[in-house]
């Protein structure tokens, strides 16, 4: 009986080893993602760009479907820009909308670039349209930022995508992203509104990989 009990309690912890893996690996992978991206100086998101961003949120191996014109859905991180440091990531989903022209079904890694506070402060409510609420304009590549057109300009968001190797802005309309609350709780092992932990009263320790994700932000979006 005693034995049946402990491997009753065992079974019972794998699904939440499981769960806090998964948010942990998501932070491992949005670090890897904009590496990876950043690492191509000459087709990553200029630096320019990047040092005025107010946050920036990373949607790695989203999952697309259609043909042509289809739907998304993913789950990323999100970190503000607070004074001259990054906060930790908070943890969001992204549903539904288009994304520009599609084909297949293959995975995508999704970035957005958040220029100003409203953009921000629209980003982190329980939830929003991109496109809707905040203007979102494909964001422009490469050294050489003087391309960008005066839309680009005025976008609240920028938006970049990579798909099978290739990285360009995207277009992004009618995707609803929201806070993904159960995320928060399992990863830093309390209740957190997104909110709470972009901008300052979040959590006071740094658990792994969180680290990794700041020195990422630190070293390609320095002010």
């Amino acid at each position: 009986m005693a034995a049946a009990v402990v491997l009753l309690a065992g079974v019972s912890a794998v699904p939440s080893a499981r769960q806090e893996s998964d948010e942990a690996r998501r932070v491992r992978d949005a670090a890897s993602v904009f590496n990876e991206i950043m690492a191509a100086d000459d087709r990553g998101i200029p630096r320019s760009i990047l040092g005025k961003a107010e946050g920036i949120a990373v949607f790695p191996s989203m999952v697309r479907g259609g043909f042509i014109v289809g739907g998304m859905r993913g789950r990323g991180i999100l970190s503000s820009r607070n004074g001259g440091e990054w906060s930790p990531p908070a943890f969001l989903t992204l549903t539904g909308g288009s994304f520009g022209l599609q084909i297949g079904g293959q995975a995508v890694d999704l970035i957005l670039v958040i220029n100003d506070r409203r953009g921000l402060e629209n980003l982190v409510a329980n939830q929003f349209k991109l496109g809707a609420d905040v203007a979102v304009a494909a964001g422009p590549v490469g050294r050489d930022a003087q391309a960008a057109t005066d839309l680009q300009l005025r976008a609240e968001i920028l938006s970049y995508s990579r798909s099978r190797g290739l990285f360009a802005g995207v277009t992004v309309n009618g995707s609803t992203v929201r806070q993904d609350r159960d995320a928060n709780q399992r990863f830093y092992g309390t209740p957190l509104e997104t909110k709470a932990i972009v901008f300052g009263a979040g959590p006071g320790s740094h658990p792994e990989p969180v680290p990794a994700w700041l020195q990422t932000l630190d070293r390609y979006a320095r002010r």
